[in-house]
């Protein structure tokens, strides 16, 4: 029989319902076997009966056992569980397989199959489909069943989106199978989970997304602060509820989306209010999975310490700073290759005037969108050489511009980490530091390592040596964080008491990643 619940002790699981623990929100599923639902460690309902209590690591198992997510705690809200392994090839295989089956960025113009996802593993359907059942007791097709329901769930409750077009959003292939698959799985129409006085429409629109504690929320936004680009992005909001807006623009289903978005943090619920402009509902599910990454709220705090509490006991709060485009990411990287932040913020804010394309938008403070791949890729090196960029960042900038706008090049969380380093090598410009801090924030690898980065060598006490010395000692340091050293560089930066100054010389130095 293929198992359908956790590994851990089901006892430490109800120890964590009964304490409505959020740390674990998203880690386990507690199936309540006399009302036939199931719910979030979080739930504020009255904690069931031990005897009445199954547990299951992924809502598809819960689903598959019989039971329907709770319409009041909602686990479509939970954290998503990122893992990153270095144990057994079928652990890792059936973890990424899940992995892309999650990510908006693969689906394309149809949700994959199971013999499109193996083909893109390199293995056979039939040992995909093995290894998965053995490691999640679900099916693929299963997992991806439930997947695409709870983000149609999501859909209904917080926004008025038409059903329809909620059908099409979560990856169905017509209205019809999306309404025969939520009256099989959840006995109800989906029209009846629609939340009284849900949202009409812009601003008034709310859609909640959760996150695991403890979340250094000043820290993330500090660092984003740092680096913001005026008539792009601000930070903003109240006490407690500080908030994140910027505009966006993206190509999904051949058709490009443009508009702006609002996240505010409750940091007393542990989670993230994301509002989004009316163009950017039809790819709400991308915006949303984009912005989970670029907040990090899919991180598990609890995994991550244990590997790196006791090297920096001081970041256990700290998450990597994402991005909601990796190009955009790939540029400002560029920009800030050997270069103060300022520095880096200043040629950025120049390339943004002269080639941002205006947006209209209900913030006074957003009124441009960053340039696209193809009008980067179309401007040359003496258009951006008037803007004070050096020869070497033009070429970079423009080769990264023109892979993206070409569709040669994938810089978000489903690419290959691997084979996606080495194209970005090869590239003008790019080397391995640039590579490694565009996987750590746009590919979101969680093992990514800048060695070469003099800010990291300050940090880690191996300066005084040649760079190329101080970068071998940095990477053999970094030997016992993993599968965590992109946190740990996070953490390692934020011993720093002060910023890398600007060096008086870019001959034959490492990189300092600023921007």
């Amino acid at each position: 029989m293929l198992p359908d619940t956790v590994t851990i002790a089901p006892d430490a699981c109800y120890l964590a319902l009964k304490a409505r623990d959020a740390r674990f929100d998203g880690c386990f599923f507690t199936g309540v076997t006399s009302t036939g639902i199931y719910c979030r460690p979080v739930c504020r309902v009255k904690t069931p009966k031990r005897e009445n209590c199954r547990f299951f690591g992924h809502a598809a198992q819960a689903e598959r056992a019989g039971f329907r997510p709770c319409l009041r705690c909602r686990p479509e809200l939970a954290p998503h569980s990122v893992v990153w392994s270095v144990q057994d090839a079928s652990y890792i295989l059936a973890h990424q397989a899940a992995r892309l089956l999650d990510e908006t960025e693969a689906w394309g113009i149809e949700a994959p199959s199971v013999e499109q996802l193996a083909h893109k593993l390199g293995v056979s359907d039939r040992h995909l489909r093995r290894i998965f059942e053995a490691q999640f007791g679900v099916s693929p097709l299963q997992y991806l069943q439930t997947r695409r329901l709870l983000t149609a769930k999501q859909l209904l409750a917080d926004t008025d989106l038409p059903v329809t077009r909620i059908a099409l959003a979560s990856g169905f292939a017509s209205v019809r199978r999306f309404n025969a698959a939520f009256v099989q799985h959840y006995g109800l129409n989906p029209t009846q989970l629609r939340r009284d006085g849900a949202a009409t429409s812009g601003l008034a629109q709310a859609i909640r997304l959760g996150y695991r504690p403890p979340y250094d929320v000043q820290a993330l936004l500090g660092f984003f602060g740092k680096r913001t680009l005026q008539a792009v992005e601000s930070i903003g909001g109240g006490p407690g509820n500080p908030a994140i807006r910027r505009t966006l623009c993206t190509e999904a289903g051949g058709r490009t989306h443009a508009g702006w978005l609002s996240a505010e943090f409750d940091e007393a619920r542990c989670r993230v209010l994301l509002r989004v402009s009316d163009s950017l509902r039809e790819v709400l599910p991308l915006v949303i999975r984009r912005l989970r990454a670029m907040l990090d709220l899919d991180a598990d705090p609890k995994a991550i310490n244990a590997v790196l509490h006791a090297s920096f006991p001081e970041g256990d709060g700290l998450r990597v700073p994402g991005a909601m485009d990796g190009y955009e990411l790939a540029v400002r990287a560029v920009l800030g290759q050997q270069i103060t932040v300022a520095a880096a913020r200043t040629l950025a804010q120049r390339m943004v005037d002269r080639f941002g394309e205006p947006i209209d938008t209900p913030f006074p403070e957003l009124t441009r969108l960053f340039p696209a791949p193809a009008v980067l890729a179309g401007a040359g090196g003496n258009a951006l050489g008037q803007l004070g960029i050096v020869r070497q960042r033009q070429a970079a900038i423009v080769a990264i511009a023109q892979a993206v706008a070409d569709k040669r090049l994938a810089l978000h969380g489903v690419a290959d980490v691997h084979a996606t380093v080495a194209a970005l090598r090869e590239l003008p410009g790019i080397g391995d530091w640039t590579a490694q801090y565009i996987a750590m924030r746009a590919l979101r690898w969680p093992d990514a390592f800048p060695a070469g980065d003099v800010a990291l060598q300050r940090a880690l006490g191996v300066t005084d040596k040649s760079p190329l010395r101080a970068a071998r000692e940095a990477k053999t340091a970094s030997t016992g964080w993993k599968p965590w050293r992109s946190y740990a560089v996070i953490r390692a930066w934020a011993t720093l008491p002060e910023p890398v100054k600007k060096p008086k010389t870019t001959k034959n130095i490492a990189n300092t990643i600023d921007f």
